[in-house]
């Protein structure tokens, strides 16, 4: 096996990294027995983080924990899975963010507020932009996307420091991979989980959207954001014209990318524990696709359909995948067992 540590990132994800508090199926995590709810380490860019190295791609995270119990045992997790932690922060004044999760019968889930605020916030909304820009010379050479999502952007401190990485991304060259995850109680905690981005949110995403490379959504976020939700129709109104995939639960996957549109069944696999996280294991599935092609192949050029669609098909079991299993980051495949559910499905 390869160690990653051993080799430079070719991914950065930036972003938060923190527990999920899953509920007891059909119950209120927010009111349960400690005893019947599972904490989990998750958040998204965490995710994909974790789930690119399972995969073998060499990747960095870029977030900020606390100096508390769930920051040691992400520190263990990420050293285990190889995932690169020069660009991870340390608070010692603020406490690494648990995230309530309801979940109903099926496993789908809701994320319905935050637990372990000591009334300074959180440690990951406070992503220090000097810090980053002392580690950020001698860790990116290597780097070739920058996976992020919209979260940072909710508190100023950790969207001035996305702002200014995504300034440096666009000097280096580095490409842009976005993951809207719109999550309306990370900008207000009252919000009503269910409820799209206002105005002012929308016009904090509008640089992302700008400079983005690969853009990944959920099917109502498509139609929070363009009013459509058709891969082409989107792709032609953004300045880059980036490759565009969106999802819909347990509905097909659509997806526009080099020049080739197709649609797919979603993948499912025997039994559905928790999806928590499947969505952020089809984004690793995809990026690393793409990146172990790049560094064989102009993906714009010698691309045809049939490849595109094995790369989505390939993503797509990784995020089924995920679903076998509790949270987000325990059940992510290695590339032996996507092979193996592919050759059965």
């Amino acid at each position: 096996m390869v160690d990653l540590t051993a080799l430079a990132p070719r991914v950065f994800c930036l972003g938060e990294a923190l527990v999920d508090r899953l509920g007891p199926l059909g119950g209120d995590p927010a009111t349960a027995a400690p005893e019947s709810c599972d904490d989990r380490l998750g958040g998204a860019p965490a995710n994909v983080a974790c789930a690119l190295a399972r995969l073998g791609t060499p990747v960095g995270l870029i977030s900020r924990l606390g100096e508390d119990a769930i920051g040691a045992e992400f520190l263990e997790l990420f050293q285990r899975r190889g995932v690169d932690v020069q660009a991870l922060q340390s608070d010692p004044s603020r406490p690494s963010r648990v995230v309530l999760v309801r979940r109903d019968a099926n496993g789908e889930r809701v994320f319905q507020g935050f637990a372990g605020d000591q009334s300074l916030g959180f440690a990951d909304q406070m992503l220090d932009r000097a810090e980053l820009e002392a580690v950020w010379p001698g860790v990116s050479e290597q780097a070739r996307w920058l996976l992020m999502g919209t979260i940072p952007l909710a508190t100023p401190a950790s969207a001035e420091t996305l702002h200014w990485l995504l300034a440096q991304a666009k000097t280096a060259g580095i490409s842009l991979a976005l993951d809207v995850n719109w999550r309306p109680t990370f900008w207000d905690p009252q919000a009503d989980p269910a409820e799209g981005p206002d105005p002012s949110a929308l016009a904090a995403m509008k640089p992302l959207l700008d400079q983005v490379a690969l853009l990944k959504l959920a099917r109502e976020e498509a139609l929070w954001l363009f009013d459509n939700d058709d891969p082409s129709e989107i792709q032609s109104v953004l300045p880059q014209h980036p490759d565009v995939v969106v999802t819909d639960g347990g509905n097909p996957v659509r997806w526009t990318i080099a020049g080739h549109a197709g649609t797919m069944p979603v993948l499912t696999p025997a039994r559905v524990v928790d999806t928590t996280g499947a969505g952020d294991a089809f984004t690793a599935g995809l990026l690393h696709q793409l990146v172990a092609l790049s560094a064989q192949a102009d993906l714009s050029r010698d691309c045809d359909s049939a490849l595109v669609e094995t790369m989505v098909r390939y993503a797509a079991a990784c995020g089924a995948l995920v679903c076998v299993g509790a949270g987000g980051i325990d059940p992510q495949p290695d590339p032996d067992a996507v092979a193996d559910f592919l050759n059965q499905a």
